[in-house]
């Protein structure tokens, strides 16, 4: 008994940071989302300044690795399309597109890592 206590309590534990993460995650994510169409189609550079948005790629990049293996997986496309793309985004309609699209499949493996939890 005292065995199988201690599991789900790290299990608990674990399944708690994952979730954490993950909430984190979606939030650092729709803030990265706001700046990229605030600097492409309003040509703001203040609400959609890069700097802003290496801050909310990074962020999601450190917590994927709490949330799973496929999570990290799609975290670092998105770092690595950030920065070959970064400065285009403000011109570049097929930039814009190509992250907006690895955030949605960010957040698919966030939610697919989060039906998995116990």
């Amino acid at each position: 008994g005292f065995a199988y206590n201690t599991w789900w309590l790290e299990n608990s534990e674990n399944n708690n940071n994952i979730r954490t993460a993950a909430f984190e995650s979606f939030k650092a994510l729709a803030e990265l989302e706001q700046i990229i169409y605030a600097l492409h189609y309003d040509q703001n550079a203040v609400d959609g300044s890069p700097r802003k948005a290496w801050v909310q790629v990074g962020l999601v990049n450190d917590l994927s690795v709490i949330v799973s293996d496929e999570v990290s997986h799609e975290a670092d496309k998105l770092l690595q399309l950030w920065q070959q793309n970064w400065p285009s985004v403000a011109t570049d309609k097929s930039v814009v597109d190509a992250l907006i699209r690895q955030i949605d499949l960010t957040r698919a493996a966030i939610k697919n890592t989060l039906l998995s939890l116990n």
